[in-house]
């Protein structure tokens, strides 16, 4: 249940790269507005991170997971109703908000559960928000051409509503945060301080993915692609990003977190410029590859919180860690969104392939705190 609960909140949250171009032509906007409105859902999620973690201490976090769920479905039936895009961008925060339930709750209990062996399911974890960001883009790209916008997100929302009660029904109690720290299994620890360069790290590259996913519609379409080949593009994107949450945690098991982040990242970069320079049919061919970058040091951080956080600390250490993540999702778009305003998309783009780049000596920083680093003391 908790799977398919972050295959909605996922899906959910990545459905809007399918719906900006068909605002920026309902409602006249510029892509400072549009990644305002991508901000707004990214904002209310991950400023409500933190605070959520601490209520998961005290209340059942099924039943903090099962209001989410729900609140995040009305905020996008509200979204199908809006008149204009005020009610648009408070309908999307709304159901920002209820998805802001989902993440550390389900990360720390899976992270308590495993304890050393946490990297894997997490990372499977992981891999069933990618499933979400794969099948609800797609499904809401076939929508699109068989009904309005506002009647897809009217469907979209009936299913948050039936994986609401799938929960309520079949999902076990999560417990409260005492009962999981009883239970808390042994795990490897590190050499203690890099949590922040950890942080930093999380922050570029989700910065990197939202804003590249925000120009990549519109670079596709100027390349030629219609509405159904965006959802495609968008789908393949996401797919790649699954396997990329299993092949870069098999990779960071085997050759350690640093040298994972500098292929992602590197990898992330080359394969952006590949992209802009490329026609249409061999740009979207390689867009499972970057999916793959793109998702892959997201799948080796994840993993590493636990590592360099005490034990009794890690709802709150995840709740930080998505709080930053998430945040930078919120405000990056805007902020490559006005330098697409200024530059034009292709050169904002580019601008995304260089903070990849700036990652990396912040990964070697990270490196010397990591019990699987040879440099780690």
């Amino acid at each position: 249940m908790t799977g398919l609960n972050h295959a909605l909140h996922d899906g959910y949250t990545d459905l809007i790269y399918v719906l900006l171009p068909v605002w920026q032509a309902e409602f006249a906007l510029s892509y400072g507005l549009l990644a305002l409105l991508r901000g707004l859902y990214a904002g209310a999620m991950a400023g409500l991170q933190i605070p959520v973690g601490r209520i998961a201490e005290r209340i059942d976090g099924r039943i903090i997971l099962i209001a989410g769920t729900v609140l995040s479905a009305l905020g996008y039936v509200f979204a199908g109703f809006s008149g204009g895009v005020i009610g648009l961008g408070l309908a999307l925060a709304l159901s920002g908000a209820g998805s802001s339930t989902q993440h550390p709750i389900a990360s720390a209990a899976v992270s308590r559960a495993y304890g050393a062996g946490a990297r894997g399911p997490l990372g499977i974890y992981n891999f069933s928000g990618d499933l979400g960001k794969a099948a609800i883009p797609a499904a809401t790209s076939i929508l699109l051409v068989i009904m309005s916008w506002r009647h897809a997100l009217l469907a979209l929302a009936f299913a948050g509503l039936l994986v609401a009660i799938c929960i309520a029904l079949w999902m076990p109690s999560v417990g409260k945060g005492a009962e999981h720290k009883a239970a808390a299994a042994p795990r490897r620890e590190g050499t203690g301080g890099g949590f922040p360069w950890l942080l930093a790290i999380g922050i570029l590259d989700t910065a990197v993915r939202m804003g590249f996913l925000t120009f990549l519609p519109f670079l596709l379409r100027d390349k030629g692609a219609a509405l159904p080949t965006n959802g495609l593009a968008l789908a393949l994107v996401f797919i790649g990003g699954a396997a990329g949450k299993f092949t870069c945690g098999w990779l960071g098991e085997r050759v350690g977190t640093l040298r994972t982040v500098l292929i992602t990242e590197g990898g992330t970069a080359a394969l952006i410029v590949a992209v802009l320079v490329l026609p249409l049919t061999p740009a979207i061919v390689l867009l499972p590859l970057l999916g793959v970058m793109l998702n892959g040091t997201s799948s080796v951080l994840y993993g590493t919180v636990p590592e360099l956080t005490p034990p009794h600390q890690t709802e709150r250490a995840f709740a930080l860690f998505y709080t930053g993540t998430i945040g930078s999702g919120a405000v990056a778009p805007v902020l490559y969104g006005v330098l697409g305003d200024a530059l034009g998309p292709t050169l904002a783009t580019a601008a995304t392939a260089l903070t990849a780049l700036a990652i990396c000596p912040l990964a070697v920083a990270l490196a010397r705190h990591l019990a699987d680093d040879p440099t780690a003391a």
